[in-house]
């Protein structure tokens, strides 16, 4: 199993030299690849564009760029790019982002994401394939029909024509589309005693297209904290699963909240939400049971991190991407050096 760093998303103010100074320090560290979100905000390739003209190895990815934010064409010309501009560094994450976002902010409707999925990646492979792309699908047509639209294919050479794409999956369907149509699962909340349950949806896709688990990358997205205290540990974690499990969506629409009701947390998550949706940020985050956090992140002392390491990878996770916690960035960077460390014994 590798290690990657997930930075997550520039927020508010933060100054991006921090997020510099993570991916160096882990490229020193050898780890894998380093992956940017987005939501909202920043975007991802815009901030892999700039860590990849001040790095030389470490590999690089979009967790994830939106679905509903690009057209496909559009995404296949930044993959190209990033991949040409990096030599070869870039992995395509994708995903259909929440009803909220997408109809919110985007002003796309979130109806039919595993159908229009589906035809999304294919569109993308297609291009960047450098096939003419002529394409007639139910949510893409290419070209527009009778009108002056011309078939076109990408006019850049140079990049990877079979780019890895990996796809941000939660709910037993997306993940058995994403085992079917991508070369990898971007997961969240993954717990090592339920991965080999959503793995079997992943097999069952796999097996859909006549193939096996086998080059099939798996990327969880771990939240770190080292310390003596493993409870305590947790407590800086809480704000993030308390905002996903309970916030992130609606009550009818939340994907993750589905997620930690399958892991067996059901009476938990409902209190969470309602407390999260009822502006009781605070009680909301108390109210995330330990053994969630624990299940879902690394952490406590060095060696018990290494046994955590131990149980994802025994899990089938390929590449663990960690999302240090620290309260300054010495702070997240200790976390980086003690997560190394802990894989190297692990």
């Amino acid at each position: 199993m590798e290690l990657a760093l997930n930075l997550g998303y520039l927020v508010g103010s933060q100054d991006p030299a921090g997020q510099l100074a993570l991916t160096r320090r882990a490229e020193e560290l050898g780890y894998h690849s380093v992956w940017a979100a987005e939501a909202y905000g920043s975007d991802s390739p815009t901030v892999l564009a700039w860590l990849a003209g001040q790095t030389s190895t470490i590999g690089l990815g979009s967790a994830v760029m939106q679905i509903p934010g690009r057209t496909p064409a559009m995404t296949a010309m930044t993959a190209a790019s990033l991949d040409l501009l990096s030599g070869g560094r870039f992995r395509l994450g994708l995903g259909v982002s929440g009803p909220q976002v997408s109809e919110g902010w985007h002003g796309v409707r979130f109806a039919r994401p595993l159908s229009r999925t589906r035809e999304y990646v294919e569109v993308v492979r297609e291009a960047l394939a450098g096939r003419t792309l002529a394409y007639e699908g139910r949510h893409h047509v290419l070209p527009l029909p009778d009108g002056p639209g011309k078939a076109l294919k990408l006019t850049i050479d140079g990049h990877r024509r079979d780019l890895p794409i990996l796809i941000a999956a939660v709910g037993p369907k997306n993940l058995e589309l994403a085992g079917e149509v991508a070369d990898g699962w971007l997961a969240v909340f993954l717990a090592p005693d339920f991965a080999a349950e959503q793995l079997s949806h992943v097999r069952a896709g796999r097996a859909a297209a006549g193939k096996d688990l086998a080059g099939f990358e798996v990327m969880a997205s771990v939240p770190v904290m080292v310390g003596d205290d493993p409870v305590a540990c947790a407590d800086p974690i809480r704000s993030y699963a308390a905002l996903y499990v309970g916030g992130m969506g609606s009550r009818d629409q939340n994907f993750y909240h589905q997620l930690a009701v399958r892991m067996g947390y059901g009476d938990a998550a409902a209190e969470v939400q309602d407390l999260f949706l009822a502006k009781q940020h605070r009680d909301a985050m108390a109210a995330v049971p330990y053994e969630f956090i624990d299940q879902t992140s690394l952490l406590g002392p060095v060696p018990r991190i290494a046994e955590g390491l131990s149980r994802l990878a025994e899990a089938g996770v390929t590449t663990c991407a960690v999302v240090p916690y620290g309260r300054t960035l010495d702070d997240k960077l200790a976390m980086l050096e003690a997560v190394a460390t802990a894989h190297r014994s692990s």
